[in-house]
C-alpha cells in the first residue's frame, strides 16, 4: 500500500508543481524514492502507535 500510494500522490504533486519537461521523470524517480521511505515507515509505525492511544480511550454506546 505504502508502494502505491506513495507512487500515485509523487506523481500529481511532481506534475502540478515541475510540470511535464526532459527532467520530469528524474524529478518524479527522485521525490518518489523519498516518499516511498516516509509512507513505508509511516505505515509501519503509525498503526502501532494509534492502536496505543485507543486502547487508553474508553468508548461507550448510548443504548
Amino acid at each position: 500500500m505504502a508502494l502505491a500510494m506513495s507512487f500515485f500522490v509523487s506523481f500529481v504533486l511532481v506534475s502540478i508543481n515541475f510540470g511535464y519537461n526532459g527532467s520530469f521523470f528524474n524529478n518524479w524517480f527522485k521525490i518518489w524514492s523519498q516518499a516511498f521511505v516516509c509512507a513505508f515507515l509511516g505505515a509501519y509505525f503509525f498503526p502501532v502507535q494509534i492502536n496505543k492511544i485507543m486502547n487508553k480511550i474508553k468508548f461507550t454506546e448510548n443504548n
